[in-house]
Order: C-alpha cells, then sequence, then structure tokens
C-alpha cells in the first residue's frame, strides 16, 4: 500500500466542520476489494472433512465477510443445501460443483473455473 504524500494544508481531509457551507466528505471506496470480473474463483469436490463425505469449497473470493455471508446464502438457497464462510472459503455441502459454478457466474464471476479433478 503506497502512503499518500501531503503536498499542501488543502491535501487533508476535512473531518469535522460546523461550517454550513464546506463541502461533503467523500468516503473512499476499500482497494483491496477487486472487480467481481477479475477475480480468479475456482471451485472444487474436496472430501477431507467430516468422514470423507464431498463437499463443494469455493476459494479465490476477495470479498469482504458480510458479502461473503450473503453469496454464501444465496448458494445454499438456490442448491438447496447446507453450507458456511470459513477462512476466506466457502464450503457448500454435498456435490454441487456445477450448479455452483453456473450460479457464480450468473452473478457477474465471469472468471470461476473447476479446480481439481
Amino acid at each position: 500500500m503506497q502512503k499518500k504524500t501531503l503536498n499542501s494544508l488543502q491535501d487533508l481531509s476535512l473531518a469535522y466542520s460546523t461550517n454550513k457551507e464546506a463541502p461533503p466528505i467523500q468516503e473512499e471506496e476499500n482497494p483491496n476489494i477487486v472487480n467481481k470480473n477479475l477475480q480468479k474463483v475456482r471451485v472444487e469436490r474436496y472430501s477431507k472433512l467430516k468422514a470423507g463425505k464431498s463437499v463443494c469449497r469455493i476459494f479465490g473470493l476477495e470479498e469482504t465477510d458480510e458479502t461473503l455471508e450473503k453469496l454464501c446464502k444465496q448458494i445454499k438457497q438456490k442448491c438447496g443445501v447446507g453450507g458456511s464462510v470459513k477462512d476466506q472459503e466457502i464450503i457448500i455441502q454435498g456435490d454441487q460443483v456445477e450448479k455452483v459454478i453456473n450460479i457464480l457466474i450468473a452473478l457477474g464471476y465471469k472468471n470461476t473455473k473447476r479446480s481439481g479433478g
């Protein structure tokens, strides 16, 4: 992350003002979030969890925790199964790889591919 250089006092942002003519403060977007089209999302069938039962593991999403929770909820509803978010990965119960890939592409994650065998 680059440091911002300060050329003059005008470059400083206003924290609080009682002046009614002061310009509104513009909040910066989170620079760590990448556009949906540019994210390399991978979906794989994973069976190293509970008693070898297969799950669908989605990784490579660079989203906030709230966005991951919402996305997980949408995928669970469309597949009709359970799932959770853990360590920036979404885990969906059962072998739902093809369904999940189609759902993610429909939601705007165009660079979604199957990982593994």
